[in-house]
């Protein structure tokens, strides 16, 4: 790679970041806003909101990744035509081929991110969030309930204690369960305290009762208790399953499930479908460089127009990843499609660069140019008129 190599590939790199940056940074506050009540009605501090919310970067860079470096190799390639640079070395017998190396070489360097990422980063990250989650959540009585108040925690849950003692005590305690739409719970206890260890987060309930309401009855059922351990870990994020998701899984947790894997017996068809995304997605960095090099690599003047040629980059770069994300979801039911990601990825790849090898790039005609200006001139007189 020459010094007009390394310029470009500097050029693009740099321009990847900025831009993987800031598209992340969005989508991450927006993501972020819907967890605000970690500070608000659960009373977190804000390392821990900043924290949680920022396992989710991993999964976020994954997908922004290649959208990132479409960016920035359409911003180098674009400038690189309005100061005429491709024309003059274009003339001066440089070749498509040659040009299109750095753009690879940082393609290459971000399949690479997507792939490590992809493979073991998003899956620790997520199994971080998921366990940062239920430690918060299930510490609810200590962080969260201030003595004297009612304090509601999933909607579903709600407590209430009327003193907090310097040893960690708690005294005169209510707690109304109705996660269960079948019933409502309502605990009452003269002190309780709380216990952790190997199997979870317990309030440890001592001399009271339990006063337990059945839909479509009038009358409680009561029973009263000396000692009675209230499961706080059921309320936790990852109290639906003793299992990780799959998104939560490795890749070779993936490809090669353990026996003892419920879940994977459970799911056998998400986990294929999950295995293929994962293989798939590190081709999605070099399909949208060759995409972007195809429409906006061809040598052209300034008093050429790129419009055209945006245009049909974003919609081939939007057609393919649709095309990604159906396969995904309908390969979960119908396995042959998830073969389909594949065949437009690699065939986008090699139909490019054998097109590319042969100068054969994409470039809007002097017909569409016409049928464009036509259309303009029509909408113009009758706006007009």
């Amino acid at each position: 790679m020459g010094s007009i190599g390394r310029y470009i590939f500097r050029t693009t790199m740099v321009a990847f970041l900025i831009t993987l940056v800031t598209l992340t940074a969005v989508i991450w506050f927006t993501q972020a806003m819907r967890h605000f009540d970690l500070i608000t009605s659960e009373r977190q501090t804000l390392f821990v909101f900043i924290g949680i919310t920022g396992m989710i970067v991993p999964l976020l860079v994954m997908i922004i990744a290649p959208i990132a470096l479409m960016i920035s190799a359409g911003h180098v390639l674009n400038r690189l035509g309005a100061d005429s640079e491709i024309i003059v070395m274009n003339a001066a017998g440089v070749s498509p081929w040659r040009l299109l190396r750095p753009f690879l070489a940082a393609a290459i360097l971000v399949s690479i991110l997507v792939s490590a990422i992809a493979a073991y980063i998003s899956p620790l990250a997520l199994r971080e969030l998921q366990d940062w989650s239920e430690q918060v959540r299930t510490d609810i009585l200590t962080n969260i309930v201030q003595p004297g108040r009612f304090t509601s925690v999933s909607g579903n849950l709600t407590f209430h204690i009327a003193d907090r003692r310097p040893n960690g005590l708690l005294v005169g305690i209510l707690v109304d369960d109705r996660h269960d739409p079948n019933e409502q719970s309502t605990y009452l206890a003269e002190q309780g305290d709380i216990v952790k260890n190997d199997r979870g987060s317990f309030l440890v309930l001592e001399h009271g009762s339990i006063q337990r309401l059945e839909a479509g009855r009038i009358d409680p059922r009561i029973v009263t208790f000396d000692r009675y351990a209230f499961d706080l870990s059921k309320f936790g994020a990852g109290a639906q399953s003793s299992n990780t998701s799959v998104r939560e899984k490795y890749i070779w947790e993936l490809m090669w499930p353990q026996p003892g894997d419920a879940l994977s017996a459970a799911q056998q068809d998400q986990y294929r479908s999950e295995l293929y995304d994962r293989l798939a997605t590190p081709l999605y960095p070099l399909a949208f460089v060759i995409l972007t090099y195809m429409f906006l690599g061809p040598p052209q003047t300034t008093r050429q127009s790129r419009t055209l040629a945006l245009l049909g980059l974003i919609g081939s770069a939007t057609v393919l990843r649709l095309i990604g994300f159906a396969s995904v979801i309908v390969g979960v039911a119908v396995p042959s499609v998830l073969a389909v990601q594949f065949i437009a990825l690699v065939g986008t790849i090699a139909v490019g660069l054998l097109q590319i090898s042969r100068g054969r790039m994409i470039e809007h005609t002097t017909f569409m140019t016409r049928v464009v200006s036509v259309i303009g001139e029509k909408f113009a007189q009758a706006t007009a008129d």
